[in-house]
């Protein structure tokens, strides 16, 4: 079953999904199952489909990989100390860094951890979005999946720092490159709303800049 979302509820109702991951509620995995079965449903270059989604349920495996992202968020988070802070978005930095403080604090214990990974042998020199490309749009899908099911997620890169680490751990070979971390669980509380954002007038432009 999926919740009753227009196309447009869906695409502006996804939100990352932070202090509100229910850790103790356990996800089915055929939900996990069919998240994916709609990501591969998303484009890539040449339809080549060299995606793959590793889907660590293992309790001793999602605290590792929770103590390499903690580690690196550790580092993240001191550099953010240090950048000055945007004219008007205090508030809203200030309760983004409180929920990531505690993603951080919690990732291991996440019911659900998903990668999505993608077959590079080599990272192409210069302009990758031709590779990332080919994968992101189907991570993406499967967020808008998993919330289509009521189940949050979170978009994270920050555990690539140790990304070689977290291959060693779930055995993923040399030639497959991890692209994002998506913490999956079901949400506390409600629901969602749409985002404050920028008007689209300050970043749209017609026909030139």
């Amino acid at each position: 079953m999926t919740l009753p979302l227009s196309p447009d509820e869906l695409l502006s109702t996804t939100r990352s999904v932070r202090k509100r991951l229910d850790l103790d509620r356990p996800v089915p995995f055929e939900l996990i199952r069919e998240c994916i079965e709609v990501a591969l449903q998303a484009p890539s270059g040449g339809n080549r489909q060299t995606w793959h989604w590793i889907v660590v349920t293992d309790e001793a495996k999602r605290a590792a990989i929770g103590e390499y992202y903690a580690r690196s968020y550790g580092a993240y988070r001191s550099e953010r100390a240090s950048r000055p802070v945007q004219s008007g978005r205090v508030a809203a930095q200030a309760r983004v860094a409180s929920s990531s403080d505690h993603l951080a604090e919690v990732m291991g214990r996440v019911p659900v951890l998903t990668i999505a990974a993608i077959e590079a042998p080599e990272l192409p020199e210069g302009n990758q979005a031709g590779l990332w490309g080919s994968l992101l749009p189907a991570a993406w899908s499967y967020a808008l999946a998993a919330r289509a099911r009521g189940l949050g997620t979170a978009w994270t890169t920050l555990h690539l720092p140790y990304e070689h680490e977290v291959a060693d751990l779930l055995g993923v070979p040399a030639h497959v490159r991890q692209g994002v971390l998506l913490p999956t669980a079901y949400f506390t509380g409600e629901t969602f709303r749409p985002a404050p954002r920028e008007g689209v007038d300050s970043v749209l432009h017609h026909d030139s800049w």
